[in-house]
């Protein structure tokens, strides 16, 4: 018999063991995996951006964003850099997203180990969960065939985002045995697939461009950044960062397009700009000219799109014409039809609806001391932070409540 059991060893599930643990009451922590925080270690491309300098709710994505805003409070975010500070974490602000100053995200790793091991916290690695019952107030556990008894329980299991980790939704499956309502999980944070004529001829491609998502025709959302072409369609943050109004919309059947401005840097009218652009450059044909500023596979692209010989000049081109090539630049059209899967999704859009949780401690609204934390929820957030900053609030407040309650 144990005080608090926690099922999941990621970014949440010890913050919360590190909250919950009193010197007389006994904390244990339930991981799969042969070691915790493995995600953790992934994120940041390895240096882990674990906060950021500026927080709202138009960073985040649920279908109750006003108790995301609740959630995200400033209170709540200075106490989690209180946190972070009191273990020994000196951040590095690189252009508003906060990294350990050692650029490693072992950093942040070790120090939440230690301290866990300092305040006494039961880790357990290699302990799959296979049930979980709640019998006369208590709840039972079974774990590799052995039966562990809790007065409480905070389920941390992450989402079914990057599997490979050990997150393979098996979270929400324990609790729709508690009648929680779960909204469908889909890929968020995701590269997105196309059908556009010519993925193969801009793979490779970075770009810094300005992306508009337009669903069934209506203007959805933009993002500012470098877009990665791939042979698929395209990745990167500004793609990660639109990705979940594409798989929900897909999901309900709308047609999803984005329109690409290679020329985010003409910040006067297009056309205006080309033609003096090219009475300073007369001699050059349209793929020389083009080539002075937009990358030159995309210049071969964009001049088939807008059906162009390459070595015509701008000046013979008729007013038409050069509307259609201003229109391509500034806007190419490509139509998204799905997104990769849930193995290179960084989180998911849907989970536990916040309207089933106390979103001051965590607790289940249906069931008494069951706390859900961390990615289970129906909450994600932009790249930039946000998503471990909803870990490491909802694994304080669990952690808190339960410290309060024991």
């Amino acid at each position: 018999m144990c005080d608090v059991i926690i099922i999941g060893g990621g970014a949440s599930g010890i913050v919360s063991s590190i909250f919950a643990k009193k010197q007389n009451n006994k904390v244990i922590v339930l991981e799969r995996n042969n070691d915790v925080l493995k995600k953790l270690l992934m994120t940041g491309n390895g240096r882990c951006n674990y906060l950021n300098e500026v927080y709202s709710v138009n960073n985040y994505h649920s279908n109750n964003i006003d108790i995301v805003d609740e959630i995200i409070s400033s209170d709540n975010i200075e106490n989690v850099k209180d946190f972070f500070d009191s273990i020994g974490i000196i951040p590095k602000n690189k252009n508003g997203y906060f990294y350990p100053s050692t650029n490693q995200a072992i950093t942040i790793k070790d120090a939440l180990f230690d301290k866990a091991m300092q305040e006494g916290v039961d880790i357990r690695c290699n302990s799959l969960v296979t049930n979980i019952d709640k019998i006369n107030n208590k709840f039972v556990v079974t774990c590799n065939g052995e039966k562990l008894t809790s007065d409480k329980l905070i389920i941390s299991t992450g989402s079914c985002a990057y599997p490979s980790t050990g997150s393979d939704g098996m979270g929400y499956n324990f609790l729709k045995k508690f009648d929680h309502s779960i909204i469908k999980p889909l890929p968020a944070l995701v590269p997105l697939i196309s059908n556009f004529k010519y993925l193969n001829d801009w793979a490779g491609v970075r770009s810094e461009v300005v992306l508009e998502l337009f669903e069934d025709g209506k203007y959805i959302s933009s993002e500012m950044g470098e877009v990665q072409l791939t042979n698929y369609g395209i990745s990167g943050i500004c793609t990660f960062n639109l990705s979940h109004f594409v798989t929900r919309g897909l999901e309900l059947g709308k047609k999803e397009v984005i329109k690409i401005n290679f020329v985010p840097f003409i910040e006067t009218l297009i056309t205006p700009w080309i033609d003096s652009y090219a009475k300073k450059n007369p001699k050059k044909n349209l793929d020389k000219l083009l080539c002075g500023f937009i990358n030159k596979k995309l210049v071969s692209i964009i001049l088939k799109v807008s059906n162009l010989d390459k070595n015509r000049y701008y000046k013979d081109l008729s007013n038409e014409e050069k509307l259609i090539l201003c229109k391509n630049l500034k806007g190419l059209d490509i139509e998204i039809i799905d997104t990769k899967s849930f193995d290179n999704a960084q989180v998911v859009n849907g989970g536990v609806s916040l309207l089933e949780i106390n979103f001051k401690t965590m607790e289940s609204l249906k069931v008494s001391n069951l706390y859900i934390i961390g990615e289970l929820l129906d909450i994600n957030g932009n790249c930039g932070g946000y998503n471990l900053t909803t870990c490491w609030i909802s694994g304080m407040l669990a952690g808190k409540d339960v410290y309060d309650k024991n």
